[in-house]
């Protein structure tokens, strides 16, 4: 087990672009082979759009990376945590830190995102996306994205979580974020069994359906226990979702700067009883 988190800890920065461009590819293949619906629109430009949010995220993300090894050397040192004042196998306790950090830095978080009406206002961009795929998962406005970091450096330092636990946790983060968003229609069989763990495509569609209250489902990110846990849970049929959001201009779905700006219009609002143009879709 050390070798195993060890490798994860030592990963060098290609072994992990390598595996965000594997777990794209696995995913864009299944969109491609079994895809949940047949949109009709310009797949390279819908993946650059959500790429840009992508690059703003990294950025972000390198800010925090600092922050996080201060983090991880003061709480080694104070042995500041929960896994730090017992004696489990390590497996174990690679299991409970995992399990932590999805319920704070995803679940937790997530739930706050939808409830707080000015992180509401960055996470947003998210939901604005007419054609949910793969990349989806990677268009987060850099506000967003900086609160999901938050809440994961709270998780790291009550659960005196190690640095190789979260490389791992990353790792799976990844992976489950592409799958959960991607465009593809698994057996519907197999789909409701895996639900029950995990967090499956069909299962995340609803919380990309364009207004309340499926909007205000499905949270969860690796595990989908939490959902069933705090009663978030929908299941249906996941063709009845409709993409997008009922407080945006659908038509600007792909327009950057639009979508930047969006937490700071004051012409947007988030009451979901004044969506755009107090329209509802019929």
């Amino acid at each position: 087990m050390e070798a195993f988190l060890e490798f994860f800890e030592t990963m060098p920065s290609w072994q992990k672009l390598a595996w965000i461009f594997a777990c794209l590819s696995f995913n864009w293949i299944g969109e491609a082979i079994r895809p949940l619906f047949d949109f009709d629109y310009k797949k390279l430009k819908h993946i650059g759009v959500n790429m840009v949010f992508l690059a703003s995220d990294i950025l972000i993300n390198l800010l925090f990376g600092i922050a996080t090894v201060g983090i991880f050397a003061w709480a080694s040192a104070s042995e500041f945590g929960l896994l730090y004042h017992i004696d489990l196998p390590l497996w174990l306790e690679l299991v409970i830190g995992v399990m932590f950090l999805d319920f704070m830095a995803q679940y937790a978080v997530h739930v706050l995102l939808h409830r707080v009406p000015f992180m509401w206002r960055f996470h947003m961009i998210h939901h604005s996306d007419t054609h949910v795929d793969a990349t989806t998962a990677t268009r987060h406005h850099p506000g967003d994205y900086v609160c999901r970091e938050i809440f994961a450096l709270i998780a790291i330092l009550l659960a005196g979580i190690p640095l190789a636990f979260y490389l791992f946790y990353r790792i799976l983060t990844v992976f489950f974020a592409y799958f959960s968003h991607a465009n593809i229609r698994l057996p519907r069989a197999l789909d409701r069994v895996l639900s029950y763990v995990i967090v499956t495509p069909d299962m995340h569609k609803f919380h990309h359906h364009f207004e309340r209250p499926w909007t205000d489902t499905n949270f969860g990110n690796i595990f989908s226990f939490w959902d069933r846990i705090f009663g978030t849970l929908v299941y249906e049929d996941a063709k009845q979702v409709e993409y997008g959001l009922d407080m945006l201009d659908d038509s600007r779905s792909q327009d950057i700067a639009y979508q930047f700006m969006v937490p700071f219009n004051s012409d947007v609002k988030t009451d979901p009883d004044k969506n755009f143009l107090g329209m509802k879709r019929k």
